[in-house]
């Protein structure tokens, strides 16, 4: 069960230093760190709250990723290697909402 869980907290936790990093107010990096809490409350509220929050953190990747990449590029920096990056991690936590699929965590949380 807690492997299953693993790429949603870390998700959780580069959201949060992401969060934190980019300038976000102070309670939106403890709201993710508090997100991971929700792992212990079994009930399936709880699941597609944390599905919902890793989707669109997801798109926050993606505009990252778009932001960064369009002023790397105008100061004449290569992207490529940071693109591929942030692409791969937007990808990590898209994939984290769909664990909350498995059999084992539906039964779990009741969904």
């Amino acid at each position: 069960m807690a492997l299953l869980m693993t790429p949603v907290i870390l998700s959780l936790l580069l959201l949060a230093a992401h969060a934190s990093r980019a300038g976000f107010p102070l309670p939106v990096p403890v709201l993710m760190l508090a997100l991971v809490g929700l792992l212990a409350v079994p009930r399936c509220w709880a699941a597609r709250t944390l599905q919902v929050v890793l989707m669109v953190g997801a798109l926050e990747w993606v505009r990252t990723t778009v932001v960064l990449a369009v002023a790397r590029q105008a100061a004449g920096l290569p992207a490529t290697r940071m693109v591929i990056i942030l692409v791969a991690v937007a990808l990590l936590t898209a994939a984290s909402a769909l664990v909350f699929r498995n059999s084992r965590l539906r039964r779990r949380f009741g969904c």
